[in-house]
């Protein structure tokens, strides 16, 4: 009875604040409604004790409950990631939180990196498959007018990088978290190149060396499984899509002095990472950094693009351009999200029930971070600081071929 009251309480609570499409459904068979909109989004309550987690929401909390199994969510992800928010929202606390201080003690060595890099992205290719597009990249996509399809924003992406930096046939180039290959390979097909491609993954290492063979492209393309820190040699042009947000924010002018030696004089390196929009650095709000870093990207971090910028010139790199693709992102995630839905039966066949909500609504979350401005994705291209201002091009048409 207490725990009912509470609830009446705290719905009558919701509803003087907001309208929300969203029903509660109680243990015994009841159920509390927060609007008269037909629920879009229905949160069951199997016993008293997982309670808790709604009367005082966080997207942690949330998110934490579904995964666990403490709760059952049913709806769209962005309906459950949207909801999931103004009921957050509604609190009033829209807290940032700071790295915990045993977390920046913890060092990113060669073994925790390569367990963090394998938990993430060894479920199986036959996951990423399943809802990424035929090339398998996992990365912001690129739309010039937003009405492409996914495969074609992706090559546009990857050519777009490639254009950036001004790929030429016979320039060797390393690509830094390479994936399943698909930038390496295009490389090599399209713009002549001699590609190295290293990951931490056997799955990604495995399935790209398969493709790099069906190309026939053996003598043109490398893929290697190695840490970034242990590649020799100078490469004309550098790459690194969508890995610098694992290397720890301490250890950024580490990872760039790296690239600047690996660095050839006159090469051209982009990185293309996620950021924090918060100046302190801070996680997201509501608890959904928090949430990734528990259940998705452990020992993942995100710098603030002045920090980047910083943390580049340290490394002894020349910031030669900036530009901001936080739109195409959460596009790209809305649309990887899509595709999990829509195939949601086959997906749940290729892993645990735990780790299919967790990839539910992460995937959808990172939509919605994207769309409210609360993480945001850069692309830099830098060149070795103290060159011969010769080797900048006089203005950016050269990108747009």
């Amino acid at each position: 009875m207490f725990n009912e009251m509470k609830l009446t309480a705290w719905s009558a609570g919701m509803r003087s604040k907001l309208s929300l499409p969203l029903r509660v459904e109680l243990w015994n068979g009841e159920h509390v409604d927060l609007s008269s909109e037909t629920p879009r989004v229905t949160i069951r309550i199997p016993q008293a004790s997982s309670l808790r987690y709604l009367l005082s929401p966080s997207l942690y909390k949330l998110g934490r409950a579904y995964v666990e199994g403490a709760i059952d969510v049913k709806g769209r992800a962005a309906d459950m990631i949207r909801i999931g928010s103004e009921l957050a929202a509604s609190t009033g606390k829209h807290e940032r939180h700071f790295t915990h201080p045993l977390r920046l003690l913890s060092p990113h060595t060669r073994k925790k990196d390569a367990e963090a890099i394998r938990y993430h992205y060894d479920v199986s290719n036959d996951f990423y498959q399943a809802w990424l597009d035929e090339n398998m990249v996992y990365s912001c996509a690129y739309f010039e007018t937003g009405e492409e399809d996914l495969a074609t924003a992706q090559v546009r992406k990857i050519d777009h990088i490639l254009t950036k930096i001004g790929v030429r046939p016979g320039h060797t180039l390393l690509d830094i978290g390479c994936g399943w290959g698909a930038l390496a390979i295009r490389a090599a097909r399209q713009f002549g190149a001699r590609v190295v491609g290293v990951t931490l993954s056997e799955n990604q290492a495995r399935l790209a060396r398969e493709r790099v063979a069906a190309a026939g492209l053996q003598g043109r393309v490398e893929i290697r499984l190695q840490d970034y820190r242990d590649v020799g040699g100078q490469f004309d042009r550098i790459t690194s899509v969508g890995m610098f947000e694992h290397v720890g924010v301490k250890h950024l002018p580490e990872y760039f002095e790296r690239i600047n030696a690996l660095l050839a004089p006159g090469g051209v390196v982009m990185n293309h990472g996620i950021t924090s929009t918060d100046v302190e650095g801070r996680s997201s709000p509501y608890g959904g950094g928090e949430f990734i870093d528990q259940y998705v990207f452990p020992h993942g971090e995100l710098a603030h693009l002045s920090e980047v910028i910083k943390t580049m010139q340290q490394g002894g790199l020349e910031v030669r351009d900036v530009e901001n693709l936080r739109r195409h992102y959460a596009k790209t995630c809305a649309t990887w999200t899509e595709n999990f839905e829509n195939r949601a039966d086959d997906i749940a066949r290729l892993t645990d029930a735990k780790r299919f909500r967790i990839w539910h609504v992460y995937l959808a979350g990172c939509a919605y971070a994207f769309a409210h401005d609360w993480i945001s994705l850069y692309q830099i291209v830098c060149g070795k600081a103290g060159e011969d201002p010769a080797q900048i091009p006089w203005s950016r048409k050269y990108m747009y071929p």
